[in-house]
């Protein structure tokens, strides 16, 4: 998924009716800027957090500041205004999915009840928050925390119900789903 697709896509799914006192936020990475001046160098810090309320709802921000707390406040006043809606099949993603974002790919994959959350460093945090309990995922390519933040929400933002699919395909939801083949087959 292209920059400008995600950007537009996030704009589409956002949120303004989940309860600002559900809110989880978790700090992903927290990096020091230094910025050399006529004068010296310019300390600054830059933190990315996610924010999500555990029931399929997550968004990502970024702060910049001169102290570690401000930075991480201004991260997560951004990520709730960036949080999403998310298409989830109970604790788990409704079918496989990959997103990209510059050189990150990050692969999702549903997982059956009693998995857990098989990811690692940023990927883990957005699936904590968002409240998705079982799925496996692989991030493929670059490891830079932003790349990989954005490729999972791309990859989230894919995430398709089977109500959605129907309604395209002008379809039923069990003729996508594979339960009237069940139903014929028992009534057999």
């Amino acid at each position: 998924m292209s920059k400008q697709i995600l950007r537009e896509s996030l704009a589409v799914r956002r949120l303004l009716e989940v309860n600002p006192a559900e809110l989880k936020d978790d700090v992903v990475a927290i990096n020091r800027v230094t910025k050399v001046v006529k004068g010296g160098k310019n300390l600054s810090f830059s933190a990315l957090v996610v924010v999500g309320d555990n029931h399929g709802h997550a968004g990502f921000g970024m702060g910049k500041a001169r102290e570690v707390p401000m930075a991480i406040k201004k991260g997560i006043e951004q990520a709730k205004k960036n949080l999403i809606q998310l298409n989830l099949k109970g604790t788990t993603i409704p079918h496989q999915v990959v997103g990209r974002y510059g050189s990150a790919q990050v692969l999702l994959k549903p997982a059956a009840e009693g998995t857990g959350v098989i990811a690692g460093g940023p990927v883990r945090k957005v699936m904590q928050v968002a409240g998705i309990h079982n799925v496996l995922t692989k991030s493929l390519g670059t490891s830079n925390p932003h790349n990989v933040i954005k490729a999972t929400f791309a990859a989230l933002l894919g995430l398709k119900d089977a109500a959605h699919v129907a309604e395209t395909r002008t379809k039923t939801v069990e003729e996508i789903t594979g339960k009237a083949k069940e139903k014929a087959a028992g009534e057999n």
